[in-house]
């Protein structure tokens, strides 16, 4: 009798639909973007920055974004973000876990510089982990050389 009450409970299992553990409704699918990457949600108005090849200097392309990004910051306070600094996979994991931190972190400065709080901001690095693009050419390392912005209330 237990065997069959296990057997029943079972069959009850395997006919209920499948769900996901983080799936919280329909838009769930729009909050990733290329690489399963993390969107930022509310604040998609930020824009990544990008770097060169084995570089943390701001150039003038990254600057205007800081830039922008902070306006939009400066006029939603009630956000923080996280930036994370990203890699292409050139490099030793350790290399790029560090290269990764003084690309955030020179964002993280230009940020405060231009009068956005510190206590709104923190960063992280995730070297060469989280890909945007999984390619292993140029054009797919120029888009894993950034900084990205992952907003949070």
């Amino acid at each position: 009798m237990k065997s069959l009450k296990f057997l029943a409970a079972v069959a009850v299992l395997f006919t209920l639909p499948a769900c996901s553990l983080f799936s919280s409704g329909a838009d769930d699918a729009d909050a990733y973007g290329e690489g399963n990457i993390p969107m930022a949600g509310e604040g998609s108005e930020l824009k990544d920055v990008n770097f060169e090849f084995d570089s943390s200097a701001l150039d003038s392309s990254a600057r205007g974004n800081i830039e922008a990004n902070a306006e939009w910051l400066k006029a939603n306070e009630a956000v923080k973000v996280v930036v994370e600094g990203h890699c292409d996979e050139r490099g030793t994991s350790e290399y790029n876990l560090a290269l990764g931190e003084r690309r955030a972190q020179s964002v993280f400065s230009l940020l405060r510089e231009l009068g956005v709080a510190g206590d709104r901001l923190s960063t992280i690095s995730y070297g060469e982990e989280l890909p945007l693009d999984p390619g292993h050419d140029e054009a797919a390392w120029a888009k894993n050389r950034r900084a990205h912005f992952a907003v949070s209330k």
